[in-house]
Parts: structure tokens; C-alpha cells; sequence
């Protein structure tokens, strides 16, 4: 049985996804794509229970929930709603807020949403990622505008968050990205950022920066001594064209992110560039239709106060 295919428009999306009952047929033929297989006996016979989300083995009477192991797991909220909110998520090329998820699907409480959105955040890195590959830029900003440092060396601003990136180069574009939130701009920290995104082999471009020359052991360093940091936007052009859209992205849509949830903001936004080709992958990603989803519970979400 063939994966369904993605809805191509709001209006085949609401008339395929409007009642529970669909919505669920949906995640059976996504998680089950060869047909339900009790995992107690390994009967193929099934039923589904009547107002509940839960399929009862015709052999064994074992019951296997629909929605464990996905973003839905424990939920008590319309099915139809959180296929709603994945699929504003993504094909909502800006993004959404809390808020204007909260307005688009007439939610009576704003910490719904918040709830929500966040779960939909934490469905979107999978720590079996492939990394990155051939050619890369990599470099490190801060978010909240350029840091101009001192010749040879960077500055730390405490109140701004560090970001490491790296784009692939393909032709005069780019491939894939990764960012991450990283402590400080010692040498091991860029080394460990690029041992956990760049795949060993790879071409890295960097400039000069003495935090970057340990990335010679694994990888082929090509390093750009810039005497200017005004000019850095020039030779590596990609991964800063990556971090300008983000810091434009954080504050059009987000008007600003807390420190505590900008890891959470970073992924949203690698997430959407990666698989802005590939919307079917990205539905199926944020319900936790994936092989090795973990579900993230409310009590992780709400060890923070809810931000927007």
C-alpha cells in the first residue's frame, strides 16, 4: 500500500481531512503503509474502537493506539485540529506565532496554541539527520545583528546568543543548512558543531579565524583570511545570506526570541528551509510520522513559561 499522497490545496486538504475518521485512516496508512501488524501476535486482522483512537488485534484482542509514538501521543484535542495546525505549519512559508495559530484555528485559549506549536517544534529535528555534504560554508554570528570584532578576533556580546552555520554550495546556490545555538567561540566548540553537521571529507570554507583551524583533521580546510569582517558577507556568502533570513524571520514573524527558546526557533527555521521542496516529508515530520520520533511531553514543554 502507497503512502497517500499530500494535499495540494486548503481546499482538498479540509475536504480530506475534515472528520476524525479520515484523519486517522490517514496516520494507519502513513505508520502502516503494508497493512496494520498486531506487534503482540503479528496477526494482520484489525478493527478500529469506536471513539477511540486505538486498533484491537481480531486474533490476540491486543489494542494498539493510532497516535503513540507520534505528535499526537496523550492528546486530547480533535485529530482534524492538529492535522490543521501541521499543515498551516507547512505551507505557511513565513511561519506562524502562537498567536496567529491561536486566531486561524479559532482556539479559545492562547496557551493551546503555544502548546501546540511548540510540539510541532520539537517533531522537527531528527537526531539521525543526514549531514552535510561535498561543499560547505561554515561561520558564526550573533543573533541580533553582526558582531564587528577586533582585527584577528571576535568580541562577545553576553546579551546575544552565538549561532554557528553551515550551508552546502551548490552552484550559485545552496543546498541544505544547519545552525545551532552554540556557548562560546572556542575551537572545540566549532569542531564538535561541525562533527555533529558535516559529513568527514568535506570541503569547508571558513575564514580565517584561529577557533577554525581545527577543523583541518577531518575535513578539507580552505580557509579565507578576511582582512575587513564587513567583508565576510562576500566570501562566504551563503551561510550569511542563511543567518540574515533567520534574524529577519525571528523578528517579522516571532517579533523577537527568548534565549530559553531560540534552539526550538533555529530548528523551526533549518526545518523549513531543508524541505521547502518537499511538503508531503514536512507534513509527515511534524505529526511524527518518522521512523525514530520520540514524543515530547507537556510536562517538557512547560518546565518554560509560554512566550509566543
Amino acid at each position: 500500500m502507497a503512502r497517500p499522497d499530500f494535499p495540494r490545496s486548503l481546499a482538498e486538504f479540509q475536504a480530506r481531512f475534515g472528520a476524525a475518521e479520515a484523519c486517522r485512516g490517514y496516520l494507519v496508512a502513513c505508520r502502516w503503509p503494508n497493512g496494520f501488524r498486531c506487534p503482540g501476535c503479528g496477526d494482520h486482522g484489525s478493527y478500529p474502537l469506536a471513539t477511540r483512537d486505538l486498533l484491537q488485534c481480531r486474533a490476540c484482542r491486543r489494542q494498539t493506539s493510532v497516535i503513540a509514538g507520534t505528535v499526537l501521543d496523550r492528546t486530547r484535542l480533535p485529530l482534524p485540529l492538529w492535522f490543521a495546525a501541521a499543515y498551516l505549519v507547512t505551507t505557511h512559508t513565513p511561519g506562524f506565532s502562537a498567536l496567529q495559530l491561536q486566531r486561524q484555528l479559532g482556539l479559545a485559549r492562547y496557551e493551546t496554541a503555544w502548546t501546540m506549536l511548540h510540539k510541532l517544534r520539537r517533531a522537527m529535528v531528527r537526531p539521525e539527520r543526514d549531514r552535510l555534504s561535498g561543499t560547505v560554508e561554515l561561520d558564526e554570528t550573533y543573533v541580533g545583528g553582526v558582531e564587528e570584532g577586533r582585527r584577528g578576533g571576535r568580541q562577545r556580546d553576553s546579551k546575544k546568543a552565538i549561532l554557528a552555520g553551515a550551508v552546502e554550495v551548490r552552484g550559485h546556490g545552496s543546498g541544505r543548512i544547519r545552525l545551532a545555538v552554540v556557548p562560546d567561540l572556542s575551537a572545540a566548540t566549532f569542531a564538535r558543531f561541525a562533527e555533529e553537521a558535516i559529513t568527514p571529507g568535506s570541503v569547508v570554507l571558513t575564514d580565517g579565524w584561529h577557533s577554525f583551524r581545527a577543523l583541518g583533521g577531518s575535513y578539507d580546510h580552505r580557509p579565507t583570511v578576511i582582512g575587513d569582517p564587513k567583508n565576510a558577507a562576500k566570501q562566504l556568502p551563503r551561510v550569511h545570506r542563511a543567518f540574515a533570513n533567520l534574524k529577519t524571520w525571528l523578528l517579522g514573524t516571532h517579533h523577537g526570541v527568548g534565549a530559553k527558546h531560540l534552539p526550538h526557533y533555529v530548528d523551526e527555521f533549518v526545518f523549513r528551509f531543508n524541505r521547502r521542496r518537499t511538503p508531503m516529508a514536512a507534513f509527515q515530520s511534524l505529526l511524527g510520522l518518522t521512523t525514530h520520533y520520540t514524543p515530547t511531553t507537556y510536562q517538557m514543554l512547560y518546565a518554560a513559561e509560554p512566550t509566543g
